[in-house]
């Protein structure tokens, strides 16, 4: 057996040495092909959206919310919540004639029979007159006052010096503290709007379980108040109409008449 040449293995090794460093140098070839940049060029950061929308954005959000905080600030001097001031009616209402029979008409607006009055006020007409005018056919009051407006002064610091600005604030229609009262087309002097006084309280408390009818209370210490004698009274469901913030209507919902209501009240800002 004839012993393998030294120098053929040796140059076996050379050449696939040889092989190897070019099968590499072929790998390194088509990396760099494959990649058009240069080793000293960084790549481009990409372009996110996102932050140059939060750059645009961020400044309306800031208007946003200065306009949202100053339409609540309106808002809240608008309203101008009272206590003993209910301003969730809806169309439906508890309304409640009442008054001595030797006293004046009073008319209370409730949303139901427990909740405190939203409107009350006092007509300048008798009860036995009103009991007259509904005994004899339908029965029209109409309310009106005059867009009266109430200011407010508030002190608003300006740049370069300091200045008060008035702020105008309508009333609210059931706020209107005077009323010109005509019943049937005929004046019958001046309405006012009275707070819920503790005589006020006690009638409408006596009459919390009475949901709809007519009837008079005897006088009590709970219902007394001035010696004008027996308290009659007229409760009923009304049909509530919003015409505009200068407008509203309360009809009487009697289930016992096809026609038209025997009595309606209108309130109007004239």
């Amino acid at each position: 057996m004839a012993k393998p040449n030294s120098e053929d293995f040796a140059s076996k090794r050379h050449n696939s040495f040889h092989w190897t460093r070019k099968v590499g140098s072929d790998e390194n070839d088509d990396v760099s092909s494959h990649n058009p940049l240069p080793d000293n060029t960084k790549p481009l950061p990409k372009h996110n959206p996102s932050s140059s929308s939060s750059s645009v954005i961020t400044p309306k959000r800031k208007l946003q919310s200065f306009a949202v905080s100053r339409l609540r600030s309106v808002i809240a001097s608008l309203s101008r919540a009272r206590p003993g001031n209910n301003s969730g009616l809806g169309s439906r209402v508890v309304g409640t004639l009442f008054g001595s029979r030797r006293g004046h008409v009073h008319f209370s607006v409730q949303k139901d029979p427990t909740s405190p009055p939203a409107f009350l006020i006092e007509l300048a007409t008798p009860i036995s007159g009103l009991v007259k005018e509904m005994a004899s056919g339908l029965v029209r009051i109409a309310l009106e006052c005059d867009k009266a407006k109430e200011e407010g002064e508030n002190e608003n610091r300006r740049q370069g010096g300091g200045g008060k600005t008035k702020v105008t604030i309508p009333r609210r229609l059931v706020e209107e503290p005077m009323w010109r009262t005509y019943c049937n087309g005929k004046k019958c002097g001046f309405a006012t709007r009275r707070d819920c006084g503790e005589k006020e309280k006690k009638v409408l408390k006596a009459l919390e379980m009475v949901s709809m009818g007519a009837g008079v209370l005897p006088e009590t210490e709970e219902t007394s108040g001035g010696g004008g004698g027996d308290i009659m009274y007229m409760r009923a469901k009304f049909e509530r109409i919003v015409g505009s913030r200068d407008s509203e209507a309360f009809y009487m919902m009697n289930p016992d008449s096809n026609g038209a209501p025997e009595l309606s009240i209108y309130l109007l800002r004239i």
